[in-house]
């Protein structure tokens, strides 16, 4: 779906709000590389004075928010933060929506896919992945029921579906990157952990698939699209490559969800989101499990795999 902006009329410029977070500053990274003009934005989401002042400054053709709150070291944190969390990721993505569209502007707005579950009709393993338009089965955390709620008001239900139409909205999990000293990585993460579960996950390898946002913005595409690469890879299935082209001395430990629930606040999301509306737009756009390998462990690489 495409949104009538003006970007065609003018070089592209983009403003992100996000500066301090992980995806925003990889986006300044990427807009560098590519000789793409744009700007931090310096207001606050739930502010809307101070983000009609920011595009007035910036004048931008496209807008991306990879701003909210995703909490510190881990979602537990929105647990006892509910009104922050409120703030940024509900408040503060609406009115910066609603902002853009009164100046005819897409809003690229990185959410989160954590806001399904496996269930009867998406069974762990059947490969049925859950779709675009399918309503959010899991706010187990308090951190997903703010961004299922952003979802419901502004793709699905309601007035926002019709009167929102400028947001290309990004759905991201567990996300990975090439860069493995990150703690924001999921790899860094999961090789630091005690103890990890085996479930298979869709994930977002942020090196493929940031630069592929930037692309979307190029082609003022908006609507929902499930943001992972195809196909779903299990926590395992990850550090044994680890094992293989990183570390062959690394070892790990399993547990069910039911020993995880004992040391964790908040429940986790686990699902697999169908990537096809994604992969039929990139044609390109590799399989969870190829990504990792070409992306992430092969630049990495210290030891020869067998």
């Amino acid at each position: 779906m495409g949104f009538p902006s003006n970007a065609s009329e003018k070089p592209l410029k983009f403003l992100i709000y996000g500066r301090t977070g992980w995806i925003g500053g990889l986006l300044g990274k990427l807009c560098e590389a590519q000789a793409i003009d744009f700007a931090y934005g310096s207001g606050r989401l739930e502010n809307r004075t101070s983000l009609e002042s920011d595009l007035a400054t910036v004048r931008p053709t496209h807008v991306f928010n990879a701003a909210g709150v995703t909490g510190r070291p881990n979602v537990d944190w929105c647990e006892s933060h509910k009104v922050e969390t409120i703030r940024a990721n509900v408040v503060g993505t609406l009115t910066l929506a609603d902002v853009c569209r009164e100046k005819g502007l897409i809003l690229i707005n990185y959410a989160t896919g954590c806001i399904f579950e496996y269930d009867q009709d998406h069974l762990l393993g059947s490969g049925i992945g859950f779709k675009e338009e399918d309503l959010p089965n899991f706010i187990g955390s308090f951190y997903s029921e703010t961004k299922a709620m952003r979802f419901r008001d502004l793709c699905v239900c309601g007035r926002f579906a019709q009167e929102l139409e400028n947001i290309c909205t990004l759905r991201v999990r567990m996300p990975i990157s090439s860069d493995l000293s990150n703690p924001r990585n999921l790899i860094t993460k999961i090789t630091r952990y005690e103890k990890v579960v085996n479930i298979p996950n869709s994930m977002t390898i942020l090196d493929e698939l940031l630069p592929i946002s930037i692309e979307m913005a190029k082609r003022n595409l908006t609507g929902i699209w499930n943001f992972t690469n195809p196909g779903v890879v299990s926590h395992n299935e990850i550090l044994e490559m680890y094992q293989d082209y990183i570390d062959p001395n690394f070892t790990w430990k399993n547990f069910t969800l039911e020993e995880q629930a004992k040391v964790i606040v908040a429940p986790r999301s686990n699902n697999e989101l169908n990537a096809t509306k994604l992969k039929q737009e990139f044609p390109k756009l590799l399989s969870i499990k190829e990504s990792l390998i070409q992306y992430v462990f092969k630049p990495n690489q210290k030891t020869p795999v067998a």
